[in-house]
């Protein structure tokens, strides 16, 4: 593993709705879990105005009750199901190839840390050539329903050279603001994911419509 630099901003990237475009693909699959119960579609702008994690969280923002086990069941296995299906027709967010690229050439140290399984994960980013720009890449291990903070510390746990106060967190998510402040570290947020902009500012940090937008960004909280 490259050991992370000692000066400016070390990224931890969040992959989905964030490095990868997959919103659409993302929709399609929930819509394919809601018809498993006999719940109506749902919009992306509505999605995006109230989805959360844990995930059992958002379906009870929809139901207005948690689901039940075998609810959860069902629909957890069909939304993956059909995600991972659909995903490999999304591509990289505008932008993400070349800044990823860029700041690597630069010395400047990035890693990935996603809820998505890991071992679809790391198919995926190696897939699209991207995977020698992160000096570590973590997915999900463990049940799905689990929010963000406890895989932020054990994927910081597993850098080296890097303290808390050079870590910013890039995201599409507030999951990914509160894991950044679990592990002390600072986070940037952009909309072109799963949250509306009016959603992210309630984390109370720096939101944005770009990538190359939320890298300067994370520069500047670290000075």
């Amino acid at each position: 593993m490259r050991r992370t630099g000692a000066h400016g901003a070390h990224i931890v990237w969040d992959w989905n709705g964030t490095l990868f475009h997959d919103i659409h693909a993302v929709i399609e699959a929930t819509n394919a879990s809601f018809a498993e119960i006999g719940l109506p579609p749902i919009t992306l702008d509505r999605y995006r105005e109230i989805y959360c994690v844990p995930i059992p969280r958002f379906y009870e923002r929809l139901m207005g009750r948690l689901p039940t086990d075998a609810e959860w069941q069902m629909m957890d296995g069909a939304f993956h199901r059909h995600y991972w299906e659909l995903a490999p027709r999304a591509e990289l967010a505008a932008g993400a190839r070349e800044i990823l690229a860029d700041r690597r050439a630069a010395g400047a140290t990035q890693s990935l840390c996603s809820l998505a399984p890991h071992e679809h994960l790391v198919p995926i980013v190696r897939g699209h050539g991207i995977e020698e720009h992160f000096v570590r890449v973590d997915g999900r291990v463990g049940p799905s329903h689990t929010g963000k903070a406890e895989h932020m510390v054990r994927h910081l746990g597993a850098l080296e050279g890097v303290p808390a106060d050079r870590i910013v967190v890039i995201g599409d998510a507030l999951d990914d603001a509160v894991a950044a402040e679990h592990v002390g570290a600072r986070a940037v947020l952009y909309t072109g994911g799963s949250h509306s902009r009016a959603s992210l500012t309630a984390a109370g940090v720096p939101v944005v419509d770009t990538l190359a937008e939320a890298v300067e960004a994370a520069e500047h909280l670290v000075r």
